[in-house]
């Protein structure tokens, strides 16, 4: 019998429960000898802002899969803020696509731009590592719902393109 006072985690969840923010201050061990943030540094804040919301709607272990692509924009700075927002757009079974964007705001010259965005998928795990079922995402708003279609696209070049690297690795 299920007890109502514990959550039923195979329930699906809106995208707005995976929602998650993720603020980071750039220093200088963050940067290169020209002052601007490693892409590293960022591909790492970025892994940790997709698990986040992974964590978040799956409720349990998370490890990364892949990240399809990484494209950096603008230059960050020593003293800037990284603001990295993600969330998940889709659940296939055991895995997760999340989408992540991420800001620069300098508070002194109070402007903000784009620096970069990733799709990044994340299987949830148990502690042995053994695959677990993740609920479904529900998507709300326009702007959900064309995320969780386009993830289904990528989806389906990330398989091909997977199959494809699989046959030429030796």
């Amino acid at each position: 019998m299920n007890d109502p006072n514990v959550p039923d985690l195979t329930m699906p969840r809106p995208v707005r429960d995976s929602q998650s923010e993720m603020n980071e201050v750039v220093l200088p061990n963050d940067t290169n000898p020209l002052g601007t943030l490693l892409g590293g540094r960022l591909m790492h804040w970025i892994d940790l802002a997709g698990a986040m919301a992974a964590h978040r709607h799956s409720r349990n272990y998370v490890v990364t899969a892949s990240i399809d692509h990484l494209d950096f924009w603008v230059p960050v700075h020593v003293g800037d803020l990284v603001i990295l927002r993600s969330s998940v757009n889709r659940v296939f079974h055991t895995s997760m696509e999340v989408g992540v964007k991420v800001w620069v705001e300098n508070y002194i010259s109070d402007d903000c731009h784009h620096v970069s965005s990733a799709y990044l998928t994340f299987v949830a795990v148990d502690a042995g590592g053994r695959h677990l079922p993740v609920p479904a995402v529900i998507p709300e708003s326009e702007d959900q719902r064309r995320r969780y279609d386009d993830a289904g696209r990528r989806r389906e070049i990330r398989r091909n393109e997977y199959e494809r690297r699989k046959a030429n690795f030796r």
